[in-house]
């Protein structure tokens, strides 16, 4: 296994006070050292487990680095076709190692489990580059807990792809995510500098981040009623800007046909567009439907173009997503449930959410969370609507 040390300003073979420091071996030499030498306990983390992805490297890396917690990952991916340690994880790993001043080991392509050992973490600014069209938004997912509890504001500039499959859309992070986690006190600024997409991303995004001195808990239990709902899509390259006006027409006609635009009097807005060359590298396209409620809730459901999928379909698809969601009791999609337990578990205070039947990765994020804290989730199921949830925790109250 290769290792790799976030950045130091201690050299590995410099001096320090006048005394000589020993060289360090090779990286094959110190990694086989590495679990031996590191004193006191190290919490064991199975990769395989529940949803068995990214998502477990990205939760408990996260915690490790907040809780100076070592852990060690093993089964890494297992549930996955082609399991171990993709660019993207493996770009994440390595981001946190340097925010963190940590010790990763087993940080290569392919590996199966890694060992991290974490220091204090320290914000300013912080470059990550996938070198492939693997997600920017993942990358902010595992990076953005730790650096709100630096001590200093930071500077993410992240580079990968921002709207590719199997992850949140750059739309979706901003659009949905970015207004949830502000109610909990989070507070960042995003430019997209360009879009990029697969195969070979070159996307770029840059993020302000501010640190905050503790997160807030957040309660959403109350749908209250529909304030605002928008379209966007838009289009890159060679993929005719017709295919945005085609998938808005497709997503509004079946919001109007199904959802009751009484409270909405100004009806649905809409916003196609084609990027430039200097908006966006290579071809690609997508679509975002966001609904708001004056409550505080924010739905939202998001796709990005295929050649195997009409622009229409892909339409149709975003609002599908949202009349189910709509026509339940939840107060948030299915997208964001997962993405707030990290925050959920942090806060300070009791957080409840009220959502639709949990999702294999809600589940997950869950049972990473109680195993690496003393924060216990309680569900609660209504018998009498079966779909709906209810998601509380008294959080960790983490201070920076």
């Amino acid at each position: 296994m290769a290792a790799s040390r976030g950045t130091s300003s201690r050299g590995a073979g410099g001096t320090s006070g006048g005394k000589k420091k020993r060289a360090w071996k090779t990286a094959e030499q110190e990694d086989a050292k590495i679990p031996h030498l590191v004193l006191g306990d190290i919490t064991e983390i199975d990769g395989s487990v529940k949803e068995g992805g990214g998502q477990i490297l990205r939760i408990s890396i996260a915690l490790s680095c907040l809780l100076r917690k070592n852990v060690h990952i093993s089964n890494i991916r297992a549930g996955r076709s082609t399991p171990g340690l993709r660019p993207q994880h493996l770009t994440g790993l390595q981001l946190v190692a340097r925010i963190c001043n940590g010790r990763l080991v087993g940080g290569s392509p392919g590996s199966t489990e890694v060992y991290f050992y974490p220091e204090a973490v320290q914000g300013g600014r912080h470059v990550a580059d996938v070198k492939t069209a693997g997600s920017i938004c993942l990358l902010l997912q595992i990076a953005l807990p730790c650096l709100l509890f630096a001590k200093e504001r930071s500077e993410l500039l992240l580079r990968g792809g921002t709207d590719v499959d199997m992850a949140p859309p750059i739309n979706y992070t901003l659009k949905v995510f970015k207004p949830l986690a502000e109610a909990m006190g989070v507070h960042f600024e995003c430019t997209i500098n360009q879009r990029g997409f697969f195969p070979k991303g070159r996307g770029e995004v840059l993020i302000t981040l501010d640190p905050v001195h503790h997160l807030k808990p957040i309660t959403l239990l109350d749908r209250g009623d529909i304030n605002g709902i928008t379209i966007e899509a838009f289009t890159a390259g060679l993929v005719h800007r017709k295919v945005s006006h085609e998938m808005i027409a497709a997503a509004k006609f079946i919001l109007e046909k199904n959802i009751s635009l009484a409270t909405l009097p100004s009806g649905i807005k809409t916003d196609p567009k084609h990027l430039t060359e200097q908006e966006a590298f290579g071809n690609g396209s997508g679509i975002i439907s966001v609904v708001t409620t004056t409550s505080g809730c924010v739905f939202g459901s998001a796709y990005n173009g295929s050649k195997t999928e009409s622009a229409d379909r892909c339409g149709q698809r975003v609002g599908e997503e949202l009349v189910k969601v709509l026509s339940g009791e939840a107060c948030v999609d299915d997208y964001m449930q997962d993405q707030l337990i990290i925050l959920m578990a942090l806060a300070k205070g009791c957080s409840r959410i009220k959502t639709g039947p949990l999702t294999l990765h809600t589940e997950t994020a869950i049972h990473i969370v109680e195993t690496l804290t003393d924060v216990r989730f309680h569900v609660l199921r209504n018998d009498g609507s079966p779909d709906t949830c209810l998601i509380e925790c008294d959080g960790l109250g983490l201070e920076s």
